[in-house]
């Protein structure tokens, strides 16, 4: 696994997540989850387009007939292929929680976790938007819902609970959905808190250290296979895009850093690790 990881852009960020690429945007947007923007690159970096949505703009994903879903503050919006904002009815009125990251499964639903801002023990939920518009709760007790993403087969599906320091996996079928819910893998303290993350298309797990300046590679049984070393502390999440999906771009963050002591924080990388990602799966509704 090559080990070079570039920097892609400017620090265009205070909070970059949910890093998502799409061939029908021809390219690569994600969140500036705080300012409740989505910012669009072009092929080289720059930013091309940035919308704002909501006072946090938490996760997205393309929709099949144009246009995204995105998670905002307390529940969904749909933008349609035009642009125009639909917003769903928000799911709660607590203003100290918000929605944090999320993503579809093989049948088209687009799942995003709750979480209280300061990550109280528990005071989040996971809820399933299905493309009929309505919303379900799946479980709750959640401290910091992160990343959540799917193996080729759909066979599978990878989940992280921040606060937990693990990687949890279930099984997942379309009728019975995420079940079987056991720890993949466990990440000491003194690494990071585990953030966002991806399946490779050899099905191995990648994941963002929040706090660990590092991206990690596991194997499907759980094992360490290697490590991607960043220049700044809070690592949030990676996605694989650019030709043939061979390019893993990594998000990054400025929050809880020292002014001027990490002058690249808020920026995306690149790395080009060897291997290649999975399509976007797009949200049906």
């Amino acid at each position: 696994m090559s080990e070079e990881v570039q920097q892609f852009t400017e620090p265009l960020a205070h909070h970059g997540e949910g890093p998502v690429w799409a061939d029908s945007w021809d390219g690569l947007r994600f969140v500036d989850m705080l300012a409740g923007d989505i910012v669009s690159l072009d092929a080289t970096g720059e930013q091309a387009d940035r919308l704002h949505l909501d006072a946090v703009a938490a996760a997205f994903r393309p929709r099949t007939g144009g246009g995204m879903v995105v998670a905002v503050e307390r529940g969904f919006v749909l933008v349609d292929g035009d642009g125009t904002v639909r917003a769903l009815d928000p799911l709660w009125s607590d203003p100290t929680v918000r929605m944090n990251e999320g993503g579809c499964d093989p049948d088209g639903r687009f799942y995003c976790g709750s979480m209280e801002y300061h990550a109280a023990p528990g005071a989040g939920s996971m809820y399933r938007l299905d493309p009929d518009g309505s919303v379900t709760p799946m479980w709750s007790e959640v401290s910091c819902s992160n990343g959540l993403a799917w193996t080729a087969d759909g066979s599978r599906a990878y989940y992280t609970d921040s606060k937990t320091h693990r990687i949890d996996v279930f099984d997942y079928d379309s009728g019975s959905g995420l079940t079987g819910r056991r720890p993949f893998v466990r990440i000491p303290e003194a690494l990071g808190l585990p953030d966002g993350l991806t399946v490779d298309s050899d099905g191995y797990v990648w994941v963002a250290l929040y706090g660990g300046s590092a991206v990690h590679r596991y194997r499907p049984d759980g094992m360490l296979d290697g490590a991607l070393e960043l220049p700044v502390s809070q690592v949030t999440a990676c996605t694989f895009g650019g030709p043939g999906l061979a390019e893993l771009y990594i998000t990054t963050s400025r929050e809880d850093v020292e002014p001027g002591s990490q002058p690249e924080a808020g920026a995306v990388f690149r790395a080009r690790p060897g291997v290649a990602g999975l399509p976007t799966r797009p949200f049906a509704g």
